[in-house]
């Protein structure tokens, strides 16, 4: 039946994307975070649906008559440096070098879509859209499997589809803490249009938040604590908020079990916990990789082939202060970084360090002043509540990721893509006085 509905769409589907492109991207980003292959079994599994609709999204790109103007600013000539670091990263790679071109295609993908993002997306509808896609993805996946994991009184575990982006637990519940301030904007600008569609956006921020709980992912909690904080300091309907926050702390209670308990516990005394000292030990020989090769660094995926980690725990004891009161590394299977951070500082250096957290960091900000300057030109309200809630979310990845080895994911460089957008479109769209004092502003308004 699912080939059927998917073979009897797809017709339709990609003539909607050629007639308007920002559909095919948005469905490039749908495709990269579902994995729609793994939901099909027989002849609708053939087709590679990503690669289809990019080049759908690149013939309908060069066809489309009007091509918005495009201004990178400086986040996304940090990423496109970035990306043409990884190159040299790639190319000098002391790991499994036909491993490293294999990553480093894939982030090419992914820089890719943030190209296209960039190239494509003009107006509000494109860029709802894109955030449609985002929960029509995570969103679907996190109110099926949270069902599930409700129905179970809580036993059901919570994990990813096999060979996806999102296949480990932990990744995935970082996935739904990113999706959650997204579906609060698409709530706030469309719950109100009906009661199906407001009860079904409120469920699914129920069960995103939830779901963090299914996976059992300590730091998918910690990412979801720290954004209610933060979602609620730069929320204007607080006490709407607060009521949504408490009902949803009284709901998940029934739902932690005793394990995942003494799991939360082990946070207060992590120097105790053998999993954290072991992920303390990965970022621990990630630098060591980024003193040996401190420009280009190691090259992708290289920490976790065993040559290079073998090397890596024989240079272990030349660092004393590195292994003094710490585990040693393990001596017969390699790990991953388990941090974005330590990730990109063994794969490419500390120059490609200092370029990632450049522009994460940029877009953070730039997210923020977006917000700020739409609210002093008397910019419509879902404007710098769009900045606010991607500014939020990229806060989720950063403190979420601390603890995973997530580093190019494509939901990310999306929202990157989106502060562009933002930046650079839609701001001056609905704002083409953007220094005129708020009352000024509405009076240019009612003459016009």
């Amino acid at each position: 039946m699912r080939d059927l509905v998917m073979l009897t769409l797809l017709p339709v589907m990609l003539y909607a994307m050629v007639q308007r492109p920002f559909i095919a991207v948005g469905m490039c980003l749908w495709t990269a975070l579902f994995f729609p292959n793994a939901w099909v079994y027989g002849i609708a599994s053939i087709p590679r649906y990503n690669l289809l609709f990019a080049a759908v999204a690149i013939i309908g790109y060069l066809a489309w008559k009007d091509k918005p103007t495009v201004r990178l600013t400086g986040l996304g000539i940090l990423v496109l440096a970035f990306f043409l670091w990884t190159v040299g990263s790639t190319a000098t790679s002391i790991g499994n070098q036909e491993v490293s071109w294999m990553i480093w295609n894939r982030f090419a993908k992914v820089v890719a879509l943030f190209v296209f993002v960039v190239l494509v997306v003009k107006n509000k509808l494109h860029f709802d859209f894109m955030l449609w896609c985002v929960v029509l993805s995570v969103g679907f996946y996190a109110d099926l499997e949270t069902l599930k994991f409700i129905a179970s009184g809580g036993g059901h575990r919570i994990v990813g589809l096999d060979g996806h982006v999102l296949g480990d637990r932990n990744e995935l519940s970082l996935a739904f803490v990113m999706t959650l301030p997204l579906c609060y904007y698409l709530w706030t600008e469309y719950g109100k249009q009906s009661r199906m569609l407001n009860l079904a956006l409120l469920g699914t921020m129920a069960l995103l938040g939830l779901g963090v709980i299914g996976t059992q992912s300590r730091g998918g909690l910690v990412a979801l604590l720290a954004l209610g904080g933060y979602m609620y300091l730069k929320s204007d309907r607080k006490m709407l908020l607060s009521v949504l926050i408490i009902a949803f702390g009284i709901g998940a209670s029934f739902y932690i079990s005793e394990d995942y308990a003494a799991r939360i516990d082990t946070i207060t005394a992590a120097g105790e916990d053998s999993s954290f000292m072991g992920r303390v030990v990965a970022w621990k020989l990630s630098f060591i990789m980024a003193m040996q090769n401190p420009f280009f660094g190691g090259g992708f995926k290289s920490l976790e082939y065993f040559p290079v980690w073998s090397d890596l725990t024989r240079n272990f004891f030349d660092y004393p202060w590195f292994h003094t009161g710490t585990s040693l590394p393990n001596t017969q299977v390699a790990r991953a970084a388990h941090s974005v951070y330590f990730q990109v500082l063994g794969d490419h250096g500390f120059v490609g360090l200092a370029l990632y957290l450049s522009f994460l960091v940029l877009a953070f900000i730039k997210a923020g002043k977006v917000a700020r300057k739409a609210r002093k030109a008397g910019a419509p309200d879902w404007l710098p509540l769009a900045a606010t809630m991607v500014q939020l979310s990229i806060f989720a990845f950063a403190v979420g990721g601390a603890a995973l080895s997530l580093a190019y994911f494509d939901l990310l460089f999306a929202l990157f893509g989106l502060v562009v957008v933002l930046e650079t479109r839609l701001l001056a769209a609905v704002t083409p006085q953007a220094g005129v004092a708020p009352g000024a502003m509405a009076a240019h308004r009612l003459a016009a």
